[in-house]
């Protein structure tokens, strides 16, 4: 049994070891982060990934689009909100099974690179291909097919991108690292709405919607470049065999044995962060719906806090990356669970003091959702083995889509809960779910361990 170093980064080799065919096996006895630290110019151009990227996030499934395709110019509310979700789960279900043998591909082929850049190059046609769904009830099948075919794209894309922090970042500097690119991912997120605002105004009608899709195509092809010049496919000293579809998931399954027997503690860690992850997916996700509809907030108010609110989280996300690299990981995602439990609480109980309640702690749970997404990443590229990055990034993708209906059940169990045993206005309620959600992940993650993590 070969031991990881997973903060000193004793061990390393900058250069590493060729995989051996499936049927011998990986040589795992390497992490895959490189010991040489990569030059400024590049991990900036690795980070403006996610700042070119981003807009499919913040504008097209979160702020702008998913709103536009549920408006009444495509029908029903209730029916267009249940085909949003169905549509959304679809392409949940195609991550789940595509995401780690996609990624085993890069793995094997040594193409992550050529990978990241066409499916970037295709999510950047996709978002502007949404010019397309006009305001009519017979667009809306083409809009949930290619908002769902963006998803898709989106998360294999993010699958490589991820991997990739191995050419940029050592064992000390990873968290640093991986910190500034998820900062870079929020604040860049923000930097185009307001683009849009200033050229549109707030008060979007289907036009301006439109033409927001095509300036978020635009802004990820040109944004994301940067990375294409500084980072090359590394070459292979030994090709390995291509795989068909069965092969490839038998060797998942075998890789996952493997590192079961080996090191139980790194699948413990994808479970435990399946679970926090969807619980911060749902301070997001559920974070405007309490705003408006608890605590009064106007949709300009929303845009208002929205801004603040990611601002805040880039900001505080590179700062915590550079706590990581000196705490570890695991610490930075404990702190920032444990902040995110006490502060949704102070929201449940203080609920009736108004915005300024909302502002306050929904504002300070915003510093620490991504910090912790920031620190899960770095912890998990601290302990890949070498030739396996894209493979266990891709189970990352996977455990988390594998239990993404949990933040939303339990957000509308509460509510439910608060309508039976409340008095009144029962929305409030639903915090107590998402701080149920985030409670399970941290208690998951106490048992998981920094360091001495193994591999055959």
């Amino acid at each position: 049994m070969t031991h990881v170093s997973t903060i000193s980064g004793e061990g390393a080799d900058p250069q590493p070891p060729a995989p051996h065919d499936i049927e011998g096996g990986l040589d795992l006895t390497r992490g895959t982060l490189a010991t040489e630290k990569a030059p400024a110019w590049k991990v900036l151009s690795w980070g403006m990934w996610d700042w070119g990227t981003q807009p499919f996030q913040t504008v097209i499934t979160t702020f702008v689009f998913s709103v536009y395709l549920t408006s009444p110019a495509f029908g029903d509310k209730d029916s267009t909100s249940l085909s949003l979700s169905l549509a959304t789960g679809i392409a949940g279900a195609f991550i789940a099974l595509l995401a780690p043998v996609l990624g085993q591909g890069s793995d094997r082929s040594g193409k992550r690179m050529f990978n990241l850049r066409w499916q970037t190059w295709l999510l950047a046609g996709l978002s502007a291909s949404l010019w397309f769904v006009k305001p009519d009830p017979a667009f809306l099948i083409l809009g949930l097919v290619l908002l769902g075919l963006g998803n898709v794209v989106a998360e294999i894309a993010n699958v490589n991108y991820y991997a990739a922090i191995d050419q940029v970042s050592t064992p000390k500097s990873v968290g640093k690292v991986s910190g500034l690119g998820w900062g870079m991912g929020y604040i860049g997120g923000i930097a185009i709405l307001l683009v849009i605002v200033a050229l549109r105004g707030v008060d979007f009608d289907a036009d301006d919607v439109r033409f927001a899709m095509l300036l978020c195509g635009a802004w990820t092809a040109v944004f994301t470049i940067p990375i294409f010049l500084a980072l090359r496919d590394r070459p292979r000293p030994q090709k390995l065999k291509r795989l068909n579809p069965l092969q490839a998931y038998g060797a998942l399954i075998t890789s996952l044995r493997r590192i079961w027997r080996s090191s139980p503690n790194t699948i413990w860690f994808l479970f435990a962060s399946a679970l926090f992850r969807d619980g911060l997916a749902g301070v997001f996700t559920f974070g405007a719906v309490l705003a408006a509809g608890t605590f009064g907030f106007s949709f300009g108010d929303i845009i208002i806090f929205g801004i603040v609110a990611n601002v805040s989280a880039g900001v505080s996300t590179m700062i915590f990356g550079l706590i990581d690299d000196r705490i570890g990981p695991k610490k930075v995602i404990m702190i920032s669970l444990v902040a995110l439990v006490i502060l949704g609480s102070v929201i449940f109980f203080l609920h009736d003091g108004g915005r300024i309640v909302f502002w306050t702690c929904g504002l300070g749970m915003t510093l620490f959702v991504g910090p912790a997404q920031s620190a899960s990443r770095s912890f998990l590229a601290r302990i890949i083995p070498a030739g396996k990055a894209g493979e266990i990034f891709g189970l990352y993708a996977t455990t988390g889509r594998a239990v993404s209906f949990l933040a939303p059940l339990a957000f509308g169990g509460a509510i439910l809960l608060g309508q039976r045993f409340g008095d009144g206005e029962a929305q409030y309620f639903g915090i107590l779910g998402i701080v149920l959600v985030l409670l399970v992940g941290l208690i998951a993650m106490l048992r998981v361990k920094e360091e001495g993590h193994a591999f055959n």
